[in-house]
Formats: C-alpha cells, sequence, structure tokens
C-alpha cells in the first residue's frame, strides 16, 4: 500500500512543477496594467572628435562642409527613449525604473487598450533604480499587486513583460535562475532570470503565476546588448517599501545606524573568538545613533531587529528598510559576550555626505625604526597626526614600511597606514603592540587582529602569527 501511494504522490508532484499549459489566461490577466513609456528631453547636439584628417588636405575641407551641414554648431535637439512600467494602483499610480525617466521632460504613458497619457513624476530612488509616476485618467485603470519575492525558488517559472526594442506590448517566459544577486548598489537584491529582457524592458513587471509582481526589470548582462538569458530585476522586497515612501513622501526616508562596518571572514573569525564566519564587525562609531545607543568599535553585529545577519551589505539593507526614529534591538558580541543594544535610528538621506578627515598628502616623518610582523612602526605624534588628517587625540602606531614576504604585505597593508588597536586593544607604542603578540603567541592563537585606519577609513586586518 506504501509503495501505490509513493507511485501515486510521484506523478503528483511531478506534475505541479510543470508549467502551465499556456500562460495566456495570465496575460489576459495582468496585461492591461502594463504600459510602455516614452521619454523626451532637450540636449545639446551631439558632440565629439572629427575625422582624422592631416591638417591642410582637400579632405580637411570637405569634412569640415558635411560636418556643418549635420549641425556641427551644437544646437539643441529633442531626443527620445523608449521603456516600461506597470500601474499599482485604479488611481493611475504607474512603477518603472529611475533610469528610464531620469532627465526627461515629458514622459507619455501608453497603454494595452491604445490609449496614451501624460504622467509626472511622484519621486526617484537612484539608489535602488525605482521610480514612481502619476498619470490622471477618466477611469479606473487596471492594475496588478506586488508580491512576495521572497517565496519564489531557484527554478520557480516567471514571466516577463514589456516594450524591448521599441518593438510594443511583448511577453516572454522563463525560470528564476538566482536571487539575492548584488550589482553595484547598497540595497541591491536582484533576482536573475533566463526571461528575455532587452532594451525597453527597464522598468517592465516579472510576474509570479500567480500574476503578482516579484521584480522589477532593471539590467542585463551581455556582451552584445542584447538578451543572452542574464537578466536582473529587483526584487519586491526591496521596490515595495521604496515605492510606498516615494507614494507618502515623493523621497526615500531610509533608516541611518551610523556605523562603518566590515564582513566578517573565517580569519577574523578565529582571531574574535566567534562561532560563525557571519556578521557585521563595526571598524567605526561616529557621533549618530550607534554611538548614541551604546555601540562599540570591535562589536560583531550578529541580529538586527530580530533579523540575522549574514554579511555587511544585508545589514545595510536591513536598515535601509526601517524608518527613521524607530528604535529596534540589535545584538552584538562584544569581548566573547553578547549583548542587546536598544537603538534609535537616523535618516540615511541626512546623514550622507558626512566623512571623516583625509590626508593632506604631506610625507610622513621617519620614525626610529621598530619592527614587528613584518612591519616597521613609528608612535603616532601630533606632527603625524596632522599630516595623515587624524584627531589630535587618537593614539596608535604609523608603519612606515613593510617587509614584501610578510603577512601583512599579503594583506595589503602598507606605509601610511595606522594601527590604533591590536587584539582591540588601544595601543601607543611598540612595547603594547609586542606584548600583545607575544600573549597572543602563548595562548596558541593562529592569528591576531589589528584595526587599521588608511584614508581616515577604519578596517579590521588578522594578520597570521609566527608559528
Amino acid at each position: 500500500m506504501m509503495a501505490l501511494a509513493a507511485l501515486i504522490t510521484a506523478p503528483a508532484a511531478r506534475a505541479q512543477s510543470l508549467p502551465p499549459a499556456t500562460f495566456a489566461d495570465l496575460v489576459d490577466q495582468v496585461g492591461d496594467a502594463v504600459v510602455n513609456i516614452t521619454t523626451s528631453a532637450i540636449v545639446a547636439s551631439r558632440q565629439g572628435p572629427g575625422p582624422a584628417v592631416p591638417e591642410g588636405s582637400p579632405l580637411e575641407d570637405f569634412f569640415n562642409d558635411f560636418l556643418d551641414r549635420q549641425g556641427r554648431d551644437n544646437a539643441p535637439r529633442r531626443s527620445q527613449a523608449l521603456g516600461s512600467g506597470f500601474v499599482i494602483s485604479d488611481d493611475g499610480y504607474i512603477v518603472t525604473n529611475n533610469h528610464v525617466i531620469e532627465g526627461a521632460d515629458e514622459i507619455m504613458i501608453e497603454f494595452r487598450a491604445g490609449f496614451s497619457l501624460q504622467a509626472e513624476i511622484v519621486g526617484t530612488d537612484p539608489n535602488t533604480d525605482i521610480a514612481l509616476l502619476k498619470v490622471a485618467a477618466d477611469q479606473p485603470l487596471p492594475f496588478v499587486a506586488f508580491g512576495d519575492s521572497t517565496a519564489m525558488r531557484v527554478g520557480d517559472w516567471v514571466m516577463a513583460m514589456g516594450n524591448p526594442l521599441g518593438q510594443g506590448f511583448s511577453v516572454s517566459v522563463g525560470i528564476v535562475s538566482a536571487s539575492g544577486r548584488a550589482l553595484s548598489g547598497s540595497y541591491d537584491d536582484y533576482i536573475q532570470t533566463d526571461a528575455a529582457i532587452n532594451r525597453g524592458n527597464s522598468g517592465g513587471p516579472l510576474f509570479n503565476l500567480a500574476g503578482e509582481v516579484i521584480g522589477v526589470n532593471t539590467a542585463i548582462l551581455s556582451p552584445t546588448g542584447g538578451s543572452i538569458g542574464i537578466g536582473f530585476a529587483m526584487s519586491s522586497a526591496v521596490a515595495t517599501n521604496v515605492v510606498a515612501q516615494l507614494r507618502e513622501f515623493g523621497e526615500t526616508r531610509r533608516g541611518w545606524l551610523g556605523v562603518r562596518i566590515q564582513d566578517v571572514t573565517a580569519e577574523l573569525a578565529e582571531g574574535l573568538g566567534l562561532a560563525e564566519v557571519r556578521g557585521a564587525l563595526v571598524t567605526d562609531v561616529p557621533p549618530g545613533p550607534a554611538r548614541d545607543g551604546g555601540m562599540e568599535v570591535g562589536d560583531v553585529i550578529l541580529s538586527f531587529d530580530g533579523r540575522d545577519i549574514s554579511d555587511t551589505r544585508e545589514l545595510v539593507r536591513i536598515v535601509g528598510e526601517r524608518a527613521e526614529g524607530q528604535s529596534v534591538p540589535v545584538i552584538v558580541i562584544r569581548e566573547g559576550a553578547s549583548q542587546t543594544l536598544a537603538i534609535t535610528l537616523g535618516r540615511r538621506e541626512t546623514a550622507e555626505g558626512l566623512a571623516l578627515g583625509t590626508p593632506d598628502g604631506q610625507p610622513i616623518a621617519p620614525p626610529p625604526p621598530a619592527e614587528v610582523l613584518g612591519m616597521r612602526l613609528s608612535p603616532l605624534t601630533d606632527d603625524l597626526r596632522q599630516q595623515l588628517g587624524l584627531a589630535q587625540g587618537l593614539d596608535g602606531l604609523v608603519i612606515e614600511a613593510v617587509d614584501a614576504t610578510s603577512d601583512a604585505a599579503a594583506k595589503g597593508l602598507a606605509a601610511g597606514d595606522v594601527i590604533t588597536e591590536v587584539a582591540q586593544q588601544t595601543i601607543t607604542d611598540v612595547a603594547d603592540f609586542q606584548a600583545r603578540v607575544d600573549a597572543a603567541t602563548a595562548k596558541g592563537q593562529k592569528s591576531i587582529l589589528l584595526l587599521i585606519r588608511r584614508d581616515g577609513n577604519p578596517r579590521f586586518v588578522a594578520l597570521n602569527l609566527p608559528g
């Protein structure tokens, strides 16, 4: 009987994984909410180098006359661009990519039913390449809803719609090839798909089989500029929050923690005594929410607002999803023990632009040499602090030179770097450094943790101990 049940359920499970006999019903369900977008803008006439001809050649006059006839006077001209989008409410809110409408002075929305409406920009977010538009219609418009991109699995069927290469309404299908892809942004969470996406598909929706938008088609990877089956859609997990903020405020209002962080590597985890290689290691805590909440340099953030943190990119994205003024619990590991901090978030957009000092490029005065772990080190003096753009109260050692065969060189340390902590303790002279190394070696540690500052930016480095 059990064998018979297995024979019956196996075909049923395979049937559930098969694609539908046709995608036509799904197209009919959501197609009218997908729009083509045409933008126009006044731009300067095309500029660039002219043809390379010898000066005084008879061809010089010929090419000059030709270019003058083509408008080399740089007179302004109107340029047009095409893209896609989708309606998310019956009163005319439309989602697309920021790069589709960036710089446009006129945006026309063409609906599948055959009519067109002019759109206004509600708000944009270049960080996620999302834009929100609004049209005024005489009657309610067909619209689609966002779905849960986190529920999508690699291999699930998806359907892309849009205006590829200006050909008008078009549909392609494929599967989720990967998830959680990062391209270049701090908040990237892309779904990779092999559904055909081309120029003009930008801003269009990526649907699941329930007709929910689980991604906004944004980019392709291609050596030719055409689809080779590697397309990327910003996940709805990111897009829904961005769209909600643009709709409410006309801008994004992301949470801000106020720390500098780096990923935890296996060597750093060993130096910190961590059981797992995960989390975000705090390298600096300038004035701001984190400092006010008691966070310290060397803390490892393992959980933020109840969500486990695997790396720095995940932490940045999750913090950005929270609201300014929200108090969140943050679990950190400090000196081997777990602590929970309550931190009230600031606003990312307000904090952007704040930066620590940078060096002024003056040469470092040669200190008396003292070598540890392949580095020649000198204590910080007031003159060195000024030359390196460091705060006058900062203590540490300046790296004067690095042995090219040392582990320090292999880890990228260089002359001019400043070591401010060793084994998560501040140091003021070379004797402090050597004492920390001797203590770690006596304990049988394989590496020791250094806190380095370069151009005002702190980071942790784990150096191997001689053994």
